[in-house]
C-alpha cells in the first residue's frame, strides 16, 4: 500500500520575461484570464480543485519549463485551441495515450495529454 500524498496543493510556477505576453497567451489556453494577479510580477490560473499554475516575471530562467496537463479529449482541446490562436508544435504518441505539445512565446512547452482519467 503506498502512503497518502504528503501535500495538499500543487502550484507549478513557470518562469517568464515577459509577463504580459504571457498572461495573454495563458489566458487563451486556459479560456479566461488569471484567477489571481497576487502582485506585479505573478499571475496564477487554478487547474484542478487541488492545483494551480502560475507566471513569475524571472527573465533570467524564462523559457525553460515543460509543464503537462491531463486531459479527457485531445481532439476537443485541439479544436478550441486553435480557435484561440493556439497551435501545436507537435503530437505524440506515448505509451497511456497521446499529446499535443505547445509552446508559448518564450519557448516553454506546455503539453497536453491524453490519458485515461
Amino acid at each position: 500500500m503506498s502512503a497518502p500524498p504528503p501535500f495538499g496543493y500543487l502550484f507549478a510556477g513557470i518562469a517568464v520575461a515577459d509577463l504580459a505576453a504571457e498572461i495573454d497567451w495563458f489566458s487563451r489556453l486556459f479560456g479566461r484570464p488569471p484567477d489571481i494577479l497576487p502582485n506585479a510580477d505573478e499571475a496564477m490560473w487554478s487547474a484542478t480543485p487541488s492545483g494551480s499554475v502560475y507566471l513569475v516575471r524571472r527573465p533570467g530562467r524564462a523559457g525553460n519549463a515543460h509543464l503537462t496537463l491531463a486531459v479527457a479529449d485531445l481532439e476537443r482541446w485541439i479544436a478550441d485551441l486553435a480557435g484561440r490562436g493556439i497551435e501545436p508544435v507537435r503530437t505524440e504518441t506515448v505509451a497511456a495515450g497521446r499529446k499535443l505539445v505547445l509552446a508559448d512565446p518564450e519557448r516553454n512547452e506546455i503539453a497536453l495529454a491524453e490519458v485515461p482519467l
